[in-house]
């Protein structure tokens, strides 16, 4: 925390990978978002400056991991420093899909935990809180010593499909990994649970070999926390599909969708693709195929509470168990 005091304004910027969330973000606050020049030098060098002053300021700064990953994570601290070095009077680093999560702990000798190398270098360049959307796993909170507001899309995506009031459904888990998030989901649409056992041989290949539950006869919700190029979700799908499912409905709450993975999911069986938009999505997507629900206004009801000071458990209630 800056060692100069607030004068109580919320101010709210966006770097360049969130413009569009940004503004759905303001425009749920009543504000507008705030100017800032961002450009590159010719050599590839980020240049940013904020064009008002921010001096006492709660300012929210918008930015989310998507690719180009690494010029955006570098602009994000290129911003946070100019912030500090412009006396802010709280920086708050609002990142909807926090990047290099996956990479949490030492899975074989000689690796490293990226998930906390960005926590240190996002303290080091001067961020006062972190709000962040449904993170790869919730023990990378405590990677950093800053507060963290860790909210989670799973309530939204289970709005979406109570509206479609499916009857006889089931949510699976993609892997054991990823049972307590699935179980939310199953909790709040009473919906039983299965699980897929799936290993990983190395990065980015995964395998999967045993499904455990009933899911014949049943709308299948497959449910997890990111879909980057689809190829193991299409199996986990097919593998739904030869066990008797109904219909199979994916979701998730970061759309990677990296290389070919729209036309991937497009060209699967499944009936609808479920995603929030934490991550901007190529354009070329289907409507009919790939449904996109919004985190703007819990991220604007976030941040309003943090500004006044209130309870952010409270926008979940018990729904909050990530």
């Amino acid at each position: 925390m800056r060692d100069y005091p607030t004068n109580k304004r919320l101010m709210i910027f966006s770097g360049s990978s969130s413009i569009p969330l940004a503004e759905k973000i303001a425009h749920h606050l009543g504000k507008k978002l705030g100017k800032v020049n961002r450009t590159k030098f010719r050599n590839g060098e980020i240049y940013a400056r904020f064009d008002e002053s921010v001096r006492g300021a709660d300012v929210f700064l918008v930015q989310t991991c998507s690719p180009p990953v690494n010029d955006n994570i570098m602009e994000l601290l290129i911003m946070i420093d100019a912030l500090k070095r412009a006396s802010a009077g709280m920086i708050n680093a609002v990142i909807p899909h926090y990047g290099y999560a996956r990479q949490d702990k030492k899975a074989e000798g000689r690796e490293p935990i990226t998930a906390k190398l960005f926590a240190d270098i996002l303290e080091v360049a001067g961020i006062d809180r972190l709000i962040v959307t449904d993170l790869h796993t919730a023990t990378i909170q405590g990677f950093f010593d800053v507060p963290v507001d860790h909210i989670t899309a799973i309530p939204i995506i289970a709005k979406y499909f109570r509206k479609k009031a499916l009857k006889n459904g089931v949510v699976v888990s993609p892997d054991v990994g990823g049972v307590k998030r699935a179980s939310i989901l199953a909790r709040l649409l009473h919906f039983p649970l299965a699980i897929f056992d799936k290993r990983r041989p190395c990065q980015n290949v995964a395998e999967i070999e045993h499904l455990v539950g009933d899911v014949k006869g049943r709308d299948a919700i497959l449910f997890d926390d990111m879909i980057d190029t689809g190829g193991t979700l299409v199996e986990a799908i097919e593998m739904l599909v030869e066990n008797g499912v109904n219909r199979v409905f994916a979701a998730a709450t970061h759309p990677l969708f990296s290389k070919n993975a729209i036309e991937v999911l497009q060209g699967s069986s499944a009936a609808e693709i479920v995603v929030a938009d934490t991550l901007p999505i190529d354009k070329s997507y289907d409507p009919e195929r790939i449904k996109v629900v919004s985190i703007a206004n819990l991220l604007a009801k976030t941040i309003k509470k943090v500004y006044h000071c209130n309870s952010v458990s409270e926008l979940f209630k018990d729904e909050n168990l990530v």
